[in-house]
């Protein structure tokens, strides 16, 4: 395993965050308590220190599943990242968004999910328009001077948002965004625009979401719909993976990892991993043997002509959240 720092932190994440999206009982595809816990024990066996939850995957239950799985570890040497916004009981108004009784009860409720006293990294989910920037931001600040969370990130926003976001953090002495978990993929690259260059400068780190585009970029597209998630997934209506000559892209991915004797998840990987920016990609998986060959990707070797080959394809693509 390689290791890395999170943006300008000194927190040390491995080069592969383990995503815990697939660890509950919201879709028939994901994994129960017993077979998570195989794929958490054999990511730390490779050396993956990292881990990606959210409170509303399978509402709460990928969080207990998390916190049950490392609790004979010694906790010290894991990174532990959830997030918050997304509603959590809808006879509830105040179980969603970032207003200040929202994320302090999530943010409990999250605690006791996973059983620990602090959580590494906690992260807004999206933004919400329906809340003052600034009160989410002293809410976030308060728990990190409290001891409950250490650091606070983002996922999903706007360049311009994030940047404004953090802006008002500093001017106000509060803790600021030293994160970003965003869309990107060999067949998303809208957020090389402006989201990029801004964590770029700015020593932000980056945790791409579904860096395989839904598994889309694990398959031939003429295998997309063969496993339970392709056929049960609506990304191909949320998502542009199809558009901007997406499917020209999966060739020429498939095309690599044929002539390498890798997989096209490997080579997708591999690509992130050759961005000097990104931080760790976020990788779901509901198969040992696929975490296993994601942690292998880290010892692929793409050639500036097979980076530009892959990139060469793609056309500009309705921006999405």
């Amino acid at each position: 395993m390689e290791y890395t720092t999170l943006g300008d932190t000194g927190l040390s994440v491995s080069r592969i965050c383990l995503g815990c999206l697939g660890f509950g009982d919201g879709k028939e595809w994901m994994l129960d308590s017993d077979e998570s816990r195989e794929i958490i024990d054999r990511a730390i066996d490779l050396g993956v220190n990292f881990f990606d939850t959210a409170n509303v995957y399978s509402t709460g239950g990928s969080e207990e599943i998390l916190g049950e799985a490392i609790d004979g570890y010694d906790r010290d040497r894991l990174v532990v990242a959830t997030k918050v916004f997304g509603e959590m009981d809808e006879s509830n108004p105040n179980a969603r968004g970032l207003s200040r009784k929202a994320i302090e009860q999530e943010l409990s409720n999250s605690l006791d999910r996973l059983g620990v006293d602090t959580i590494d990294l906690y992260q807004t989910h999206r933004w919400d328009d329906d809340v003052p920037v600034e009160e989410t931001l002293r809410t976030l600040d308060d728990a990190v001077r409290r001891g409950s969370v250490r650091y606070v990130g983002a996922s999903t926003t706007l360049a311009y948002q994030l940047a404004e976001a953090r802006r008002r953090s500093e001017a106000l002495g509060l803790q600021s965004f030293v994160s970003m978990q965003n869309h990107y993929n060999l067949l998303y690259r809208e957020e090389e625009r402006e989201m990029l260059p801004y964590c770029r400068e700015n020593g932000v780190g980056v945790l791409p979401w579904s860096p395989l585009a839904k598994g889309y970029l694990a398959r031939p597209h003429a295998e997309l719909e063969t496993t339970a998630r392709g056929r049960t997934n609506d990304y191909t209506d949320l998502y542009p993976y199809l558009e901007g000559n997406g499917r020209e892209i999966n060739e020429r991915v498939a095309e690599l990892a044929d002539e390498n004797g890798v997989t096209m998840a490997q080579i997708a990987l591999a690509w992130l991993f050759h961005k000097d920016v990104v931080d760790a990609p976020v990788v779901g998986t509901t198969s040992i043997e696929h975490l296993e060959q994601a942690v292998e990707a880290l010892d692929i070797s793409l050639s500036d002509s097979d980076v530009e080959y892959l990139e060469e394809p793609y056309e500009p693509v309705r921006h999405t959240l």
